[in-house]
């Protein structure tokens, strides 16, 4: 395998790495990597197919945006930026992108082409705080690192203020990474959703050993959550156990 750096700098949160290679996923092409230095993937592109969605929880996330509002135009709040591979397949949408790390923001720009909906830069939960009540039909949390997901975009409070911000028929979606067994901090995760949604899914990737890391993505909402599971990118629905509630403080 290849590889060409294209940008190497410490940013306000993490070392960033950009870079070419000729191999993802198994397959040869001409590829390009957002990556932090611990080893955090944070967008790929396919260089040949630029519209190409490569990783499987925007595919599942769009999917389920659009199972929930029958694709139609609708409003969307969303907490991480990466290479803006979900804000740039939301079209028709009224989208508001928040990132805490303006150089990626700006990578995003000068290595990805990214030229989709304006970004803000700054804590997501604070400037969601900021919106209107009942104003978005969708949010998504889109922000972690190899230390997970910041505890305040995961705790009660957090989950409290964005079912302020939704529409009676809005939902969440929430993008994480977590062992493919026995994860208590998933769980947690999961049960405290429940405390400010009545209706809430959990979908996941197949992994192949019990200490693999896996994607997950939990769905909260007022109302039911349809899919369909052969849009899913290979996640599928599965249970997880009670956990402890995860607090501000």
């Amino acid at each position: 395998m290849m590889q060409q750096i294209l940008f190497r700098e410490a940013g306000e949160q993490n070392e960033i790495i950009v870079y070419d290679t000729d191999e993802y996923g198994g397959s040869r092409g001409r590829f390009r990597i957002l990556q932090f230095s611990d080893q955090a993937m944070q967008g790929a592109m396919d260089l040949e197919q630029p519209e190409r969605i490569l990783f499987e929880y925007p595919q599942a996330m769009l999917h389920l945006m659009a199972s929930g509002d029958g694709g139609s135009a609708g409003s969307v709040f969303l907490i991480g930026h990466g290479i803006g591979t979900i804000a740039r397949h939301c079209a028709g949408r009224r989208v508001k992108v928040a990132e805490l790390d303006a150089q990626v923001v700006e990578l995003s720009n000068k290595f990805f082409g990214y030229c989709g909906p304006d970004v803000v830069v700054g804590d997501g939960r604070a400037l969601l705080a900021e919106e209107a009540a009942g104003s978005y039909d969708f949010i998504l949390l889109d922000a972690f690192s190899d230390k997970g997901t910041p505890r305040h975009l995961t705790s009660r409070g957090f989950f409290e203020l964005a079912a302020s911000k939704l529409e009676d028929t809005g939902t969440i979606l929430v993008n994480l990474m977590g062992k493919s067994e026995n994860d208590a901090h998933i769980a947690a995760i999961h049960t405290t959703l429940r405390q400010a949604f009545p209706n809430v899914k959990a979908f996941a990737l197949p992994a192949a050993h019990a200490a693999d890391r896996r994607n997950y993505i939990l769905a909260g909402s007022f109302v039911a959550i349809p899919y369909q599971t052969k849009k899913m990118a290979g996640f599928t629905e599965i249970e997880l156990g009670h956990g402890y509630i995860i607090e501000d403080f």
